[in-house]
Order: structure tokens, then sequence, then C-alpha cells
């Protein structure tokens, strides 16, 4: 015997989805430096400059921040106990010199980052909207990653 399929509603058919196909931005890469190549030498020289200051800065830190002993970096030249507050105090000075270290670390890495670019003939181009970033920006900040709109509105998200 059969058995009879009784349907009770109508199923609905299957459409057909429709996909609507999105450009994605431009790349960076395909997008070349709105400078001309004596402008990034100039640019590149700057960099180049600002990272030996950095380094150096940070190597100095790292010597005065990590090879000091309580009492040297105290200044004690007793032999009576170093008070709590003193130890204290030579802790925040070494925590600070910590952070001062990798603020300066970071910049670097950006510094690297935009010789690269300044390589790869990108230097100058936003990494949000692949805009041209005005030469003002990159005279003041010259391993800015975004233009000035750009940085406002990623300031404003978070």
């Amino acid at each position: 015997m059969k058995k009879k399929v009784i349907r009770t509603k109508k199923q609905p058919r299957k459409s057909k989805k429709i996909v609507k196909k999105v450009t994605a931005q431009p790349a960076i890469k395909n997008i070349k430096t709105p400078f001309s190549s004596s402008k990034l030498r100039e640019f590149s020289t700057r960099l180049i400059k600002l990272k030996d200051s950095l380094q150096t800065n940070v190597n100095q830190m790292e010597g005065e921040a990590l090879s000091q002993s309580r009492r040297d970096a105290a200044g004690d030249l007793s032999n009576l106990p170093i008070h709590i507050a003193d130890m204290g105090s030579d802790t925040y000075e070494q925590d600070f010199t910590l952070g001062l270290i990798e603020n300066e670390g970071e910049e670097i890495n950006e510094i690297d980052a935009a010789l690269d670019k300044i390589e790869d003939k990108t230097f100058g181009i936003c990494e949000r909207c692949s805009k041209p970033i005005s030469e003002k920006r990159l005279v003041a900040i010259p391993y800015a990653r975004l233009c000035i709109d750009c940085k406002e509105k990623e300031e404003i998200e978070s």
C-alpha cells in the first residue's frame, strides 16, 4: 500500500540568491607615491636620522634602567639599609623608563615600516582610504600611516 503525503502548507520555493559583487578598495601596493624621488630621499634621510636618535636614546635608557642596582640608582653611598620609600621611587623611575623604551621602540618600528614604503614607492599613501597624505603631515610625522581625516575618524572610533 502506498502512503499518501498530505501537505498542509505550501512550502516556499527556493529562490535564487542574488549575489552582489563587491569591489574591494584598491590595494596600497598598486598606488604609487605622489612624491618625487628627490622628496623620497629627503624623507628617507630624515627618517634614518630620527631612527638613529631614538636608537641612541633607547640604548642609553636601557643601560641606565637595567644595569643599576638599587643602591646605585638611589646614589646611596652608605651601608645603611635602603628605606622602603626610596625603593618605591626607584621602582617607579625604572618602570617609567621601561615605558619610554617601549614607546620609542614602537616608534622605531613605525619608522622601519615607512622606510620600507619608500623603497616600495608607496610612501605617503593613507592605509585606510588610499589617498595621498599631505606633505605637511609627513613633515610633522614622517612615519604617518593615515591622512588627517582618517586619523581623526580612528581617534573618534576608539
